[in-house]
């Protein structure tokens, strides 16, 4: 038994770290393969084994996921609004500190969840169906709030409905299979990728920076992380994205892209942990990765869930090591290319991409989302704004 989970664990780590390097393979992709091997699998090893290798898979992932995020602006929902603070910091030769940084942010995640989840187990089941009303009338207000703190309101507004629409009618497209892609590359990846073109942006000599980190802002920053990362983990419809577009408005030490950066990380596996967790704690799966655990395991123990959180801790451990190794090869890879030719490469392989896993007509949405994230990025307003792709539909879920 201890063999199979030491494979698992290995397997695991290796299958996270080959869908975070590629963006558009999702972990959820793997697990549900997985489901569909596991009746000549299960002849080999027990449930909780292949329990195992998603959770490492999906912890390693969380982590490796922010490298082609930051520099390659190829986001998924979990990273999208990486792009914007790690971009910046790419732009003046921090490319490296940004990966760090949201590594810091994961490992922490991690961390704390060992402290959050006794909690939550003794006090959550007599309060969660009473936060459930609450959700999209929190999300109003931190919505309104984002956009009153606009240079302009009122094009704040246009584009964060414009946003929501375009979210909406994306998400409830049929004919486009996983309609996330085109959407969160349109308006986080490739409006960035195509104004560095027309900008003829030049990218400087990355540098490997070691600069200390203020524990002061960051300690600053986790409450508001651990408020809205147990929101958006144990209430449907909410994601990383959401409890990191809620976070952001909690404390005003977030608004500093390095700040930014840790408090996206900690909220990455703090979420994908408390997912894990939510199938013990209120027996439903809150992601695509804990349906398949729950498919294996109906009914998770004590004993069960404490074996995950700490198959998540050796996992996230090696992950820090491999995500710090992953982002010093990219830092020197892209300090040796082209990056105006660069950018077109990846403008293309992008499309082609979004062809593949979305389909053909998965084009109307990358072009639409293209379009309106350049009209954000000229206009000034903020692109934490193209978050309405995700909150209104959520909003409207609560509500309708």
């Amino acid at each position: 038994m201890i063999e199979q989970l030491i494979i698992a664990i290995f397997l695991g780590i290796l299958a996270g770290t080959l869908t975070g390097l590629a963006p558009g393979i999702h972990i959820n992709l793997v697990a549900a393969l997985l489901f569909v091997s596991s009746a000549t699998l299960l002849a080999f090893t027990s449930p909780i084994v292949l329990a195992c290798f998603i959770v490492s898979m999906a912890v390693v992932h969380s982590f490796i996921d922010f490298i082609p995020s930051i520099f390659l602006g190829a986001p998924e929902e979990s990273t999208a609004l990486s792009v914007l603070p790690g971009h910046k910091l790419l732009l003046q030769g921090k490319g490296y500190e940004a990966v760090k940084l949201t590594t810091i942010g994961c490992y922490i995640g991690i961390l704390l969840l060992f402290i959050l989840i006794p909690l939550f187990i003794i006090f959550l089941p007599g309060v969660y169906e009473t936060l459930s009303w609450l959700v999209p009338w929190f999300l109003i207000v931190a919505s309104v709030f984002l956009i009153i703190k606009e240079k302009n309101p009122f094009l704040g507004f246009i584009i964060f409905m414009f946003a929501g629409v375009l979210g909406i009618l994306s998400l409830n497209f049929y004919s486009i299979k996983e309609p996330l892609f085109p959407l969160l590359t349109g308006l986080f990846g490739t409006s960035t990728t195509l104004t560095s073109i027309s900008e003829k942006t030049k990218l400087p000599q990355q540098k490997i920076t070691y600069e200390k980190i203020k524990s002061k802002e960051i300690l600053s920053i986790l409450p508001s992380s651990i408020i809205s990362s147990s929101l958006c983990s144990f209430l449907p419809g909410l994601g990383s994205s959401q409890a990191a577009v809620l976070s952001s408005q909690m404390e005003k030490n977030s608004s500093k892209p390095e700040n930014f950066l840790v408090l996206l990380g900690t909220i990455s596996t703090l979420v994908l942990g408390l997912n894990f967790a939510a199938l013990y704690i209120i027996d439903k799966s809150r992601s695509g990765a804990g349906i398949i655990i729950q498919r294996f395991i109906p009914e998770i123990s004590s004993i069960q869930l404490w074996l995950l959180l700490a198959v998540m801790l050796v996992s996230g451990s090696i992950a820090v090591l491999l995500s710090l190794f992953f982002a010093r090869k990219f830092s020197v890879f892209i300090s040796k290319v082209n990056y105006r030719k660069m950018n077109v490469v990846i403008l293309l392989i992008l499309i082609i991409m979004s062809i593949f896993i979305s389909g053909w007509l998965s084009l109307l949405v990358l072009v639409t989302a293209t379009a309106l994230g350049i009209v954000a990025i000229n206009s000034g307003v903020r692109r934490i704004q193209l978050m309405g792709c995700l909150i209104i539909p959520v909003i409207m879920y609560f509500i309708f």
